[in-house]
């Protein structure tokens, strides 16, 4: 039974590593300022999403760029949107039932557990929250919404093609998420996650930098997500 287990979750791994696509997070000496203006950004974007469970074009594009240094990781995304839905709302509001938001989930060891959820709308609002399991093998949707990355910085800008957002996530926040494996990053180290964006207007879009392979509807697929790779620029 352990051997047939073991078997299992290698086949399954295997899977992820031929489905998954392995996106860069460039090492950056550059000061950044969480201010929501990316003219100073040099790291290259990447994107477009597409609709994140058939692969579809999307409606409004979407791009993003991940950077990091001895200290944070950053993440800045450009949103096209012709008409943005939304409202400033205090932090942790539900706003992903309501507003146009980009999303950032990042699951440093990979098992699908004690992953994290950032979302922050076109206003500056922002939620963070941990998925202590999703799946029944680990005892069935779980989440908490109370925690709080220390630290955590974001910043949107409206402009006149749809908005800008900049974030700011502190290393040493991430490594007190209990099971969570998060550690300080290296050069090489790798990272599972994936970068959403959630769009309403007539048709609501939910878009992802890597579409799922299956057609199931839902973010949480973390058997889906992307790989982010540490990388010097």
């Amino acid at each position: 039974m352990k051997l047939q287990y073991i078997t299992i979750v290698s086949l399954l791994f295997c899977q992820l590593s031929v489905y998954s696509q392995t996106f860069p997070v460039h090492k950056t000496n550059d000061k950044i300022n969480i201010d929501g203006d990316l003219s100073e950004w040099k790291i290259p974007f990447l994107g477009p999403f597409a609709i994140h469970n058939t692969g579809e074009k999307a409606s409004q594009q979407t791009f993003v760029s991940l950077s990091w240094n001895s200290r944070n990781l950053y993440i800045a995304y450009k949103c096209t949107d012709s008409k943005i839905i939304g409202a400033p709302q205090t932090k942790d509001s539900q706003i992903f039932n309501t507003d146009d938001l980009a999303e950032i989930f990042l699951d440093s060891d990979g098992d699908g557990q004690n992953y994290i959820e950032i979302g922050v709308n076109a206003f500056s609002t922002n939620y963070d929250l941990v998925l202590k399991c999703i799946s029944p093998e680990c005892g069935g949707w779980n989440t908490a919404m109370d925690f709080d990355i220390k630290g955590l910085e974001s910043v949107s800008k409206i402009n006149s093609d749809g908005y800008t957002v900049e974030i700011k996530i502190p290393f040493s926040s991430l490594k007190k998420i209990e099971n969570g494996g998060f550690k300080k990053p290296k050069t090489g180290t790798k990272w599972r996650g994936n970068a959403f964006r959630i769009d309403y207007g007539k048709t609501t879009e939910y878009i992802a930098l890597q579409p799922y392979k299956t057609s199931v509807f839902g973010f949480h697929q973390p058997q889906e997500f992307a790989v982010f790779e540490f990388v010097e620029q």
